[in-house]
């Protein structure tokens, strides 16, 4: 990662995992005592308490309410755009323990591109790469992307759902949604009593905690007024990458629901996220490839240290005085504290034989960002037509300060093996550098007319107003920048029956020329980067329900990208531009009363229409290249059976075509396909064994990577084959 990717601040370290969570998990169930209560068969079949709306396992969700793709709370076959809702429940059966594991493996046409430097928290979809691309929700929120940065929400025990928006969707959240959004929905509060927990043991010594506990409190004294939901995920494993390969983290949520009339409720939450992940910034190819010898080696120093802590408070609130009318507001708080101190670039030299290092950082970041966002749907009728309308308006407030030590230069080299890692030397420690305020302002609408019984016509409109101004903690120079960006779409829906429908879109959208509330003069005199996208589809479900499907065309082209300027290649500008074209499939099928198959299949051609950079003085075109971390194919299969009665085996297969690490497609990173197998046996209907083996074949593999210098590239290499037994009990 370059140093413009890379960033961080500084928490203390948790109590213990393991003691901090079994004192959880024994304190419910000593509680729990004769209530009434959730099995695994109900938590998998119900979606975790029964709400007809919430995601299913193993399931399209065709007819699952979301307000991700539609803040109307409409379903896929009423929304003219391409939606996934992947079920929590599906995520942990299949043994994905994160975020990326469950987007990438679950969703269709998303990538991960996941390194220490963007948080492990950047995708790619529809053409289109990195968090300034691809915007990231927790529960409809979005968050501010600061020096490219996103490391929460990453642990998938306390997630209900996930909902993956493809394709423009600035309309809905704002700048950074070119290629799509991804909304992580944290589970909710419940009336009715939930208890589980999980154990997970496997190689390199992995060990996993986590409790779910959900219910009423003080029913007999205020009835069905106050509910919680408490979740606590704790993971830790020694690595498969030696030394400095080890992680921990530690995942918490929980909610308090007040809901003193049917019309009326109140939740308030707060979540925190703590990692220390491995200290693993890429393996350097050895003429071309990874050699046996160094695929397990980590080059970095002996001293190596990543924290992350993430803190997000939310107060929602949800009024419908009549049946027409119905408000909602959502006051929240996030801070982030991150720090990195590594030394992040490793390439072979050819000529000595050594592995040369570079880029000795250290990074702290310190964000904090507050808002309110207010909106209000209306039901009735426009001109005799059935008609709902929801207009609103999001404000908040940012502040991000930079500390770093860019002024710092060293090298050093050592051998491919037996080497000594060394320490991060002091003289090149991190000092305050930048301070920046943002402050946004944004109104939106969207309304939705039904035309017919069978067909209706959805529009959306945002204008987003956002201020920055930045402060240099060494010169003292300061500037300021307001930006104005404005998304819409138009979109049809035909529904021939009532479980298919026929859609187009068409849908423009702004993305930030890089993170926004981290801009630096000498890009804050660019536009907002625009894109435009027209979307064609098909989706439905047949066999009564047994056969889930969607389909769907489009093109994007995205426009002011930064360009050198021919014959002045010192200078900058705005004249480049980028497209992407593909045809995107997706099907749930229980074909036999035991065997189910899910899949999807994304593929698509992306290129740099016009892209000029300066190299060695000279000005280059990259026009006609495959974009940087773009792959043109992605596939996922999942074939599920049900052996016998208390077994259930899964095999996943995943394919991700080739990627380029550089504009000029030099820096090859080779297509991978991974299959993971997962055999659960249920023991009790209370209790469930289960055995995952993740890259089964024990592939070689790039999850990301990039182009060190004219000879040198580096591979961040997805882990081998491994094993984990783990145990999920309810009571």
């Amino acid at each position: 990662m370059s140093r413009s990717n890379l960033h961080a601040g500084s928490r203390g370290r948790p109590a213990p995992l393991c003691g901090v969570l079994l004192a959880l998990i024994a304190g419910p169930a000593a509680a729990a005592g004769a209530q009434e209560t959730v099995t695994l068969d109900q938590l998998s079949v119900e979606g975790e308490g029964g709400d007809p709306n919430r995601a299913v396992p193993n399931s399209l969700n065709l007819r699952t309410r979301d307000r991700t793709a539609s803040r109307l709370g409409l379903t896929p076959l009423e929304t003219p755009a391409s939606l996934d809702i992947v079920s929590g429940e599906t995520a942990r059966l299949r043994g994905q323990d994160t975020i990326a594991e469950t987007v990438t493996q679950d969703a269709t046409g998303i990538t991960t591109i996941a390194a220490p430097g963007n948080g492990n928290g950047a995708f790619s979809s529809r053409g289109f790469a990195g968090p300034n691309s691809i915007q990231q929700l927790y529960d409809g929120t979005r968050f501010y992307v600061g020096a490219n940065t996103v490391t929460f929400p990453f642990d998938t025990w306390n997630v209900e759902r996930i909902e993956v928006l493809r394709g423009p969707s600035s309309v809905l959240y704002g700048d950074g949604a070119i290629g799509g959004v991804i909304n992580v929905v944290p589970k909710k509060p419940v009336f009715v009593p939930i208890n589980a927990a999980r154990a997970v043991v496997g190689t390199d010594g992995t060990a996993r905690l986590a409790l779910d506990s959900g219910g009423a409190l003080g029913q007999a004294e205020f009835g069905d007024t106050f509910a919680y939901r408490v979740n606590v995920s704790g993971n830790r494993a020694d690595g498969w990458i030696r030394p400095e390969g080890d992680f921990r983290n530690l995942a918490v949520s929980a909610a308090l629901l007040f809901q003193p009339s049917p019309d009326l409720a109140f939740t308030l939450s707060h979540d925190l996220g703590y990692q220390e992940p491995a200290r693993y910034w890429g393996t350097p190819l050895v003429e071309g490839r990874i050699p046996d010898l160094i695929r397990f080696n980590n080059y970095n120093v002996r001293d190596a240290k990543i924290t992350w802590a993430d803190n997000w408070t939310q107060l929602k609130t949800e009024w419908s005085p009549s049946a027409d009318i119905t408000v909602r507001n959502t006051a929240y708080r996030l801070t982030s504290r991150r720090h990195w101190l590594d030394v992040e670039q490793y390439s072979y030299n050819r000529g000595t034989g050594l592995v040369d290092r570079g880029d000795y950082l250290e990074i702290y970041h310190s964000q904090e960002q507050v808002g309110d966002r207010l909106d209000a749907t209306l039901r009735g009728d426009l001109f005799g037509l059935p008609n709902q309308f929801v207009a609103g308006f999001d404000v908040n407030h940012i502040d991000f300060r930079h500390t770093n030590n860019f002024y710092f230069d060293q090298t050093t080299s050592v051998p491919l093996t037996g080497y000594d890692p060394g320490f991060f030397p002091q003289n090149g420690r991190a000092r305050p550098a930048y301070a920046t305020q943002t402050s946004q302002a944004s109104v939106f609408a969207e309304d939705r007319v039904l035309l017919s019984d069978r067909l209706s016509f959805l529009t959306g409109v945002r204008l987003d107003v956002p201020t920055l101004h930045r402060e240099d903690l060494q010169t003292g120079s300061q500037f300021e920048k307001t930006y104005h960006a404005l998304g819409y779409r138009f979109g049809v829906v035909y529904n021939p029956t009532p479980d298919s429908a026929l859609y187009a879109q068409y849908s423009v959208a702004t993305d930030p020329v890089n993170s926004l509330i981290t801009l630096n003069q000498s890009l804050a005199g660019f536009r907002l980067a625009t894109g435009d996208q027209v979307e064609i589809g098909a989706k439905g479900l047949a066999f009564d329900g047994a056969l889930e499907w969607t389909v769907a065309g489009y093109r994007i082209v995205k426009d002011n990208l930064i360009s050198a300027v021919p014959g002045q290649p010192t200078l900058s500008t705005q004249v480049g531009s980028q497209s992407s074209q593909g045809l995107e499939l997706a099907l749930g099928w229980r074909f036999a009363p035991a065997w189910r198959l899910d899949g999807n299949l994304a593929l698509l051609h992306a290129q740099y229409d016009r892209f000029d950079q300066s190299v060695n003085g000279a000005t280059v075109s990259y026009a006609g290249n495959q974009p940087v971390d773009v792959p043109e194919r992605l596939a996922n299969l999942w074939l599920t059976w049900d052996a016998a009665r208390d077994w259930t085996a899964r095999v996943g297969l995943q394919n991700v075509g080739r990627v380029y690490s550089d504009f000029g497609n030099t820096a090859r990173r080779p297509a991978y396909n991974l299959v993971n197998a997962v055999l659960d046996h249920q023991v009790t209907a209370e209790s469930r064994l289960s055995l995952r083996v993740y890259n089964l074949f024990d592939r070689v593999y790039a999850i990301s990577g990039n182009a060190v210098n004219a000879v040198g590239t580096n591979w961040l290499l997805g882990r081998p084959r491994s094993v984990e037994v783990a145990y999920t009990v309810t009571w």
